[in-house]
């Protein structure tokens, strides 16, 4: 279980009191840097009721991204973005009433260190981390300029990943752990996989963390579904295709509604 001597940090904190009342959480992405406006984004999703926002810091090479994503990606590159002025755009913001989490692939934690990346995030705001490609046995360095930086690393775990290792990953993570549903990259599915419910039980034995499950939520369905194994959902390239599809702020809030509708639903049911 989650070792009680570690003070829990500023994500665990909201995420838990939250889940303590019976929410199912809610936590969508937006790519850094992908329209002119796109901390609009951020307003939108905290109206709409999500309960942490993930920002994508884009990488040129996202191994773990489906299509969607990897459009994200480009697009906010070809713009400009870059991670320096994806945290001075969110340096700037008020604040929102939910912690942020960003993410992104350990080659940029290295371009400016553990320690630096985790300092620069800290300053920007961010209080969470996300690192697809950082396996638990390589993730000491990271875990500790982190916490010296006041900044919660999230691992994921996939539906191949070994009890054992389930633990380590528990251990390691601070804030939640992110639960991916199914073997493959980020996108839309047509239904749920049938592994997640499966993995978020073996998560369950491990810690009390918060458990949040992605890869494949893309409609209210599923995160109804989702919320009956998992405590809350990511929801990433179903959010990105409507912003490439040119959707905005209000529209982005729109969707995101109803998926927090569902949530709410399935707290509501009997159990």
């Amino acid at each position: 279980m989650t070792n009680p001597t570690l003070a829990a940090g500023a994500v665990e904190r909201h995420l838990r009191a939250q889940r303590d009342t019976g929410r199912g959480l809610l936590m969508p992405y937006v790519t850094g840097g992908i329209t002119p406006g796109w901390t609009d984004c951020l307003r939108a999703f905290a109206d709409a009721g999500a309960d942490a926002i993930e920002v994508g810091l884009p990488f040129s090479d996202p191994t773990l991204d489906g299509v969607t994503i990897q459009q994200a990606s480009d697009l906010a590159l070809a713009r400009g973005a870059s991670t320096r002025r994806i945290l001075d755009d969110l340096s700037g913001l008020p604040d929102l009433g939910v912690p942020l989490v960003a993410s992104t692939y350990y080659n940029l934690v290295l371009h400016d260190g553990p320690e630096a990346f985790c300092a620069a995030l800290r300053r920007a705001g961010v209080t969470g981390l996300i690192v697809p490609d950082l396996p638990v046995h390589e993730a000491d360095e990271l875990t500790g300029a982190a916490a010296d930086a006041g900044i919660e690393p999230a691992l994921l775990a996939s539906p191949a990943t070994p009890q054992p290792r389930l633990a380590e990953i528990a251990r390691h993570s601070r804030g939640f752990v992110y639960a991916v549903s199914l073997m493959g990259t980020t996108g839309e599915r047509a239904a749920l996989a049938a592994s997640a419910a499966e993995l978020t039980g073996r998560i369950r034995r491990v810690t009390d963390l918060p458990v949040l499950l992605g890869f494949g939520i893309s409609t209210p369905d599923q995160a109804r579904e989702a919320r009956r194994h998992a405590d809350g959902v990511v929801v990433g390239a179903a959010v990105m295709r409507r912003v490439l599809d040119g959707a905005g702020p209000d529209d982005l809030r729109v969707f995101l509604t109803t998926l927090r509708q569902a949530l709410d639903q399935e707290c509501d049911l009997p159990r």
